[in-house]
Formats: C-alpha cells, structure tokens, sequence
C-alpha cells in the first residue's frame, strides 16, 4: 500500500518542480514510510511513498519499463500479477522484479486499456506512455483505493491520493462546494465524484482519466466496469458455490512478504474472513476492538479466535467523541460524518503493532444484502405497490405530516418517517432511509446566503438516478445498486482506508472481490434476504464453519454512548456549534445550531448523529481558517 503524487503539464515542457513534488508526496508519509522515490522529466513528475509488501528489495516506484518508454506510480495491490506475469511472459515480455507493480506496466505495452479489464485488486494508480504523450490516472472497480485530481492555474493538472497534498499547491483554488456541503450533511460523506473543495475532484471508483500531451482538457473520462442491474437465475448450490468463491478471494489476499492477521469484530462477515483465513495460513493474528455495553461482541470474536488457534488480541475502547471530532479533519482531508472512524483507527492502530496488512469483513452488507434497510425497503416497496401513487401522496402522506413525532417513544409508536417513506416513490423513500438529516432540518440550520447558494441541489437525486439504471422489479438490487455507488466507497472504504493509512497498515476486504461482488448483486432477492434476515446465503455458506451466535446473533456496531456525551457536554458543545469557525464560514443558522442542541440536552429529541457532524464540520472549519461565504464557489 502507498501514497503517489503527480503534476502534469500538457502545454508546457518544463520539467515540473520536484521539490514542490517532495513537499506533496512527504504529505503522504504516513501511507508509505518505507521508502520514496521520484520521475521528473517534460510535462510530468510523479511521486510515491512506499509501504513495503511485496517484493521487498524490488518493488521501488515510480517504477519504468526497461526502455524508459513507461512509467508509473501505483498505490495497491494486484492478486492476480502471478497470472499476468504468466501471460505476459507467454507473448515475450520479460520482468526484471516480481511486483505487481511491473506486471500493469507491461500490461499496458501488451493491451494497452484493456488491461483495467484484467487486473484483480484494489489499485489507484498514475500511469505515463512518452510515446504516445498519455497519461492515464485509474481507480479500482469498488473504490477501494482513492485518487483526487484538480486543475491548475495555467493549465497544469496536479494529482494526489489523499487531499492533503493538492491543498498544499500553491495557487490552487480552495473555495468549498456548497453542494457537497449538504451532500455531507445530508448522508455524512461528501460523495464522488466531488470533494469539499470545488476545485478538487475524486476520480470516481471503476473509472479512468486519460490526459494527453499538447491537449490542455482531458481526452476521455470513461467507466470501465459496472456492477450487475439485473438478477440472474439462481445457481444450482448457491452456498457451495459462496464458500468456494470467498475461500477463493481470502487466498489470494493472503498474498504478501510481510506479517498479516484480520479484523475479528464477532459478526458474520469478519468471522467468515477470519476462518477462512486461518485455514488456509497457520499462526495468523485477530484483531478485537470491545466497547462496554449489551451489543459488545468480543467474547463471540474470542471464541472464533480460539476455534481457529489464531494469536488474538483484543482491546477495550473508550473515545472521547468531541475530541476525535476535531481530528477527522486531519484523517480524511474534509468533512467525515461516520463516527465509527474513531474506533475503527483504534483496532488499526492495535494491529499494526503486530502486522502489516489485514484482512477485513466490509462489503458483505452490500453484497449479501446485510443491512436492516435493506428489509424495510423491500416491505415498502411492496405496499407503494399496492397502492396508487395518487393515495400514497394524498392519503399516506397526510397522515405522516399528522402524525407526532414521539422521539422518546418506542419504536413501534415512532411511524411517522414510516409513512413519510411509504408517500414517496421508491427513490426517495430509500433515500430517506440512508439520508442523516432530512432536507426541513437540514435546511433549517443552513444561513440565507448557503440556501441561495446550494440553486436547488438536491442530494436525493443522484439516488433517484442510479435506482433507474436496475430492474425496475428488484427493490433489493436497486437499493444494493445504490449504496454500491454511494455508501460503500464514500462511507465504507474511504473510512477503511484513511484509518488504515494512518498507521500505514494495508487492509484488504476480501468481500469486495469483483468477480464476487458480480456474483453476489446477481442472486436472486431470495437467496439474499428472506423472511426478515439478510445475508441468507452467506449464512448457509458458512455454517459448516462458525458457531450460532456469529450466524444468527443480531448486528451490532460502533460508538455506543455518544448521545449521552453531548448530553453531558451540551454546554462544550453549544459552545463549539455557535463559536467563531462555525459563525464566521457563513455557512449556518446561529439560532438553529443553538435549537438542535438545546433540544438534544433536554432530552426532547436524540440528535447525536448531526451534532457529531456539525462538530465535525466545526473542526474542519477552525483547521481551514477561512471564512467560507467569502471563498463560497458556485453550485
């Protein structure tokens, strides 16, 4: 795993500053402390920070072919490079290292493009042919590695892994984006393909950026891999079949010359990676984060450890959640609104004390259909069906604006979002699910002069728009489809990955595979999510191998007690929220921030998760320092 750099100047044939390139790759030490290097030459500078995993002595990047003629900076790691190398060899290219880094510029000479279609891994990566003046910026089909890229005074364009480093260029417009202001309030990650400066974009996951020399816009801006938008029929022993393939997918990320282990968490999907790992690699270490509480799942965690022999370790956590608030800045580059960060950079950091890479269980909500909104969204569905679109709106969307909003009642009694989702066509009523802060509450806390900025953005409708590209049949896949473009890279793994690099610890999902990944959207909704419980098939996959409370226990998360926190730090927190950062940006409502935490200390309401947001967003204003209605791009 590492962190690349790059400034290129298609109009201009200066060799770009390479100390300028120092000071944006030093920036990203904490992803590659085992080394650095640097290619500068006309037009282009590329730089790397290397964390060491395969091939020790001779994965040294930026890496060129043998005749200059190609050269890249790659972040990653390809599983399948022992193939390709194999196929390569075949048509008479010869390798001077055993990296998989060596085995995509080759590619390139054999197949041109087409090699995105044939690499298997988690890969960011910048890639130069002189001779034919390309430059070919590239990003994993999850999103799993990340690449920022931003256009330069003059006509440059400069690229980093993180943001940190773009931010440090001087020149570089840093205005925010009052559209992914609200992105990030409204879902608590600003989602690709922008970030919260509009000058910066993200390189969306299974997409390339082709940028040639003598040409001052890009070439071409093009998807190369799309998940399934439509089931297929089922397979004639969907388990067996689910056991093999993953066994498949943990194998080969065992791939590494330097100690690995695997998060254990006590779920089904981390347990599944933790057995399967085991089995096929003696001696590996687990890794437990605990927390106090009912939902605690570290004696479960222990007990799978213990089945497998792995060397276990396991940490209670505590987290002062106003203090971590400040340091998601620092972490992500921008705004970050998940709060499991905080305990996730704990067992990250509990596991580079003993390994270098790990294996982890995200994705299989995504894929199996784990999540509870999954089933409330399929239930819905079948209701709107029922019902004409004409009751819907009139009828059941009358009484939900009736309806009370009992906060502190029981669940059963709280059916006023319920109804709100059932009004609503299938799109919006998901999007309400996964939204943090409805659009009226939203809104509410926004200034005058943001509203008037934000000319209509609407964060729903990119939800509305990817829901349109599946079977119209299939709520399930529908909604999968989504969060595989939205959730998954902008929450999951860019959480997964900014916590990990921190303490320059790779970590590897094994879930996400690709050919599993296509594999698991195509099954039918049944084999996913059947009578009230997800992830069916992944259950029966891996019965043979873990025990009842892991199978069938129910899901648990992160982050226990942080209501109660800003409850008993109200006045810390209305201090924070009405302070000078968030006041001066221009971005809110004094007297609105002033209600959502007034309502939140007395009781009257649970806001702990858009506190948490706005204290986010407080922190990344004070480390900004910049008065954001003055430097306020347009939407």
């Amino acid at each position: 795993m590492c962190g690349l750099v790059g400034l290129f100047h298609p109009l201009d044939p200066a060799i770009p500053d390479g100390a300028a390139l120092r000071r944006m790759s030093d920036l990203l030490r904490h992803r590659g402390p085992d080394g650095e290097g640097q290619h500068l030459e006309a037009h282009l500078g590329l730089g790397h920070r290397r964390l060491a995993i395969v091939d020790l002595a001779g994965g040294h990047q930026p890496m060129a072919t043998e005749d200059g003629r190609v050269v890249i900076s790659f972040n990653g790691e390809i599983y399948n490079h022992a193939a390709l190398r194999s196929t390569l060899q075949g048509l008479g290219h010869v390798f001077r290292t055993r990296s998989d880094t060596e085995a995509i510029l080759l590619g390139w000479k054999a197949w041109g493009l087409a090699v995105l279609d044939r690499l298997d891994g988690m890969f960011a990566f910048a890639l130069w042919d002189r001779d034919r003046g390309e430059l070919l910026l590239a990003r994993d089909r999850l999103g799993e590695k990340p690449l920022h890229y931003a256009r330069l005074p003059g006509g440059g364009w400069a690229f980093a892994s993180e943001l940190q480093p773009l931010l440090a260029l001087p020149g570089l417009a840093r205005a925010l984006n009052p559209a992914a202001v609200e992105d990030f309030l409204a879902l608590g990650y600003v989602p690709d393909p922008h970030s919260i400066h509009a000058g910066i974009q993200r390189l969306p996951p299974a997409h390339a950026l082709l940028l040639q020399r003598g040409r001052p816009e890009p070439a071409a801006l093009y998807r190369y891999w799309q998940p399934p938008t439509r089931a297929a029929a089922a397979p004639d022993d969907a388990p067996a079949e689910l056991a093999q393939r993953l066994d498949d997918a943990v194998r080969a990320r065992l791939m590494a010359d330097v100690p690995l282990g695997a998060f254990l968490s006590g779920g089904l999907d981390s347990g599944a990676v933790t057995a399967l790992a085991a089995r096929a690699h003696a001696g590996i270490d687990s890794f437990t984060i605990g927390f106090e509480g009912p939902e605690d799942e570290s004696a479960t965690a222990a007990a799978v450890a213990a089945r497998y022999g792995t060397r276990h370790h396991a940490q209670a956590a505590t987290a002062d959640y106003l203090a971590a608030a400040r340091g998601q800045a620092a972490l992500f580059g921008e705004p970050f609104g998940d709060h499991s960060s905080v305990p996730t950079l704990a067992v990250c950091t509990l596991a580079r004390r003993h390994v270098t890479v790990a294996l982890s269980g995200d994705g299989g909500d995504e894929v199996f259909a784990g999540y509870r909104r999954y089933r409330f969204h399929r239930l819905s569905e079948g209701v709107r069906r029922l019902l004409p679109a004409g009751v819907r709106r009139q009828v059941i969307g009358r009484l939900a604006a009736a309806y009370p909003v009992l906060a502190g009642a029981p669940r059963w009694l709280r059916a006023r979002n319920t109804l709100t989702e059932l009004s609503l066509d299938s799109a919006l009523g998901y999007y309400r699910t996964v939204c943090k802060l409805q659009d009226a509450r939203r809104r509410a806390l926004l200034s005058p002069a943001m509203r008037g900025a934000l000319d209509g953005h609407d964060p729903s409708a990119r939800f509305v728009a990817l829901m349109a590209e599946c079977d119209p049949e299939d709520a399930l896949l529908q909604a999968q489809y989504a969060d595989l473009h939205t959730y998954l890279p902008g929450d999951i793994l860019t959480k997964l990955d900014r916590t990990s690099m921190a303490v320059s610890l790779e970590v590897r999902p094994p879930l996400l595979a690709h050919g599993l990944v296509e594999w698991g959207m195509a099954l039918p909704a049944h084999l996913k999510l059947r009578g009230g419980t997800g992830k069916q098939v992944l259950r029966q996959a891996m019965a043979p191998l873990l025990p009842d409370a892991v199978l069938h226990g129910p899901k648990c998360g992160f982050a226990q007690g942080i209501a109660e926190q800003f409850r008993a730090r109200a006045e810390t927190v209305r201090a924070r929220l009405t302070g000078e950062a968030m006041l001066d940006s221009g971005l809110f409502d004094a007297s609105a921030l002033t209600r959502l935490v007034d309502e939140h200390a007395s009781g009257a309401a649970d806001h702990a998760q858009p506190i948490w947001q706005l204290l986010v967003m407080e922190g990344f204003l004070r480390g900004t320092a910049q008065p954001a209605e003055a430097e306020m791009a347009q939407a």
